[in-house]
């Protein structure tokens, strides 16, 4: 059986974690159609985790059922899917759920906690024990599903799983509602729980005593109020750790709470507060649309001055674009959409846009080159791209020649009109963006220093 490396960012032929490449296969048709995965077992024996979890991350990212048999280790997505595709989705599971995020070592266990309701990950190679950063929809499926649950309890289908949970505790249903003398807690009489765990903790506290007096030079406050403070920090932080039910939305909705809270801190003009910009990363990165968030930046942030726009705005963008070609490319999709809703004033000089982009180091150059290699009517109808493309093609052909021509010319900049102006020759080694270049970028308007490991 073919095998290849776990981490395929890894190219090391002598590199040690293995695993089988994927096999499947498509069965029946019509709305019957589906794909069986062959091979997941043994695949993920290989990784170290359930062959539950990748199977219902291939569901929720191609958006289709699936299906488990435990007994017969039959794993099944429905519909019709490219095992390729799914190989590259599997990869995704891998660098998610299984890499370490300190050593990228695939020896890690993940632990659930049911009563927080947290997953941690750790690490045998290198140490590391820390909370999951990873925020899917799969989340909520492992902490219903720990790796330390026998999979079989859950049937040969997750319906089943269900059911069987289901009967058992209607089986049990005439003891636990009954025996309420005995002790025994009614999770379905309506009783508030966290009613019921104030009672118990009041009760188990011992009542403070004169004898105690003489400890309070050193020791911990242990009367009921210090305690019951204690346990409310506890559990307000528990709730910042939590899995956030809003990633059980779908990308839409997901795109418009971060497009309300974008809006909000616009309207409040607290868009040049760098705090605000880390709150606006950390926000994006829960949501899960880091890379889609420029284009909600480009909707709110950029008008018909959009040379003035993005100099304001350019360390908020640059923490969400800076080298991610995948931001990039959506940010150029919110630029395109910019010059269509003003075309009239923008479609003209859309290649002194691009140009400002690039020399305020938004844009890389390689992500523009792959960009104007085809038109995509991805952002804005086909004929208003292949106009943009049409417009930027000087621009574009000036960064070509300067991979391949040594020019002494220097770099001339138009300010009076912010960029808008005749394209002119440029030193090719201004085309050579690397990180230091970008650690020392200079403002366009008040010439200052950014330091990016501060962004």
């Amino acid at each position: 059986m073919a095998t290849v490396n776990v981490n395929r960012s890894v190219t090391d032929i002598f590199y040690r974690y293995k695993m089988p490449r994927l096999q499947a296969k498509v069965e029946g048709k019509g709305n019957g159609i589906k794909t069986v995965l062959v091979n997941m077992a043994e695949v993920a024996r290989a990784i170290g985790r359930p062959a539950t979890y990748p199977t219902k991350y291939f569901g929720c990212e191609l958006g289709a059922q699936t299906l488990f048999d435990h007994k017969n280790e039959r794993f099944v997505v429905n519909g019709s899917h490219d095992v390729n595709k799914l190989q590259d989705l599997l990869d995704g599971f891998i660098r998610k759920f299984v890499l370490c995020p300190e050593c990228d070592n695939p020896e890690t266990n993940l632990t659930v906690s049911a009563k927080n309701q947290t997953i941690s990950q750790s690490c045998k190679a290198c140490g590391f024990h820390g909370l999951l950063k990873v925020n899917h929809k799969v989340n909520t499926f492992i902490v219903k599903n720990p790796p330390s649950l026998n999979p079989a309890a859950q049937g040969s289908s997750l319906t089943e799983g269900k059911r069987s949970k289901k009967h058992k505790k209607n089986d049990n249903a005439d003891g636990s509602m009954t025996n309420n003398s005995g002790g025994e807690s009614d999770g379905g009489n309506g009783t508030n729980q966290a009613s019921q765990t104030e009672a118990e903790i009041s009760a188990a506290i011992p009542e403070k005593t004169s004898q105690d007096d003489d400890d309070e030079g050193w020791s911990v406050d242990v009367s009921k109020e210090a305690i019951r403070a204690r346990l409310q920090d506890l559990t307000d932080g528990a709730k910042g750790m939590t899995i956030s039910d809003d990633y059980d939305k779908t990308e839409k909705e997901r795109i418009d709470l971060f497009y309300e809270l974008v809006k909000d801190k616009r309207d409040k003009q607290l868009l040049q507060d760098v705090q605000v910009h880390k709150e606006l990363v950390i926000e994006a990165e829960r949501l899960d649309i880091l890379n889609k968030s420029p284009l909600v930046l480009a909707e709110l942030l950029f008008t018909e001055n959009i040379i003035k726009d993005v100099h304001k705005h350019r360390k908020l963008i640059l923490r969400f674009t800076f080298d991610n070609p995948k931001a990039q490319r959506y940010l150029i999709g919110g630029i395109e959409q910019t010059v269509e809703l003003h075309k009239a004033t923008l479609m003209s000089k859309v290649a002194g846009i691009f140009k400002v982009f690039y020399d305020l180091d938004i844009l890389e150059e390689a992500v523009i080159l792959e960009w104007a290699q085809k038109v995509s009517k991805k952002n804005v109808p086909k004929h208003i791209a292949a106009e943009i493309h049409e417009k930027v093609k000087p621009f574009v052909q000036w960064l070509e020649n300067a991979q391949e021509e040594e020019s002494d010319s220097e770099e001339e900049s138009d300010e009076d009109d912010g960029g808008y102006g005749m394209l002119k020759d440029y030193s090719a080694n201004s085309t050579n963006i690397t990180k230091e270049r970008v650690k020392k970028i200079e403002e366009a308007d008040d010439e200052e220093e950014i330091n990016i490991d501060e962004i």
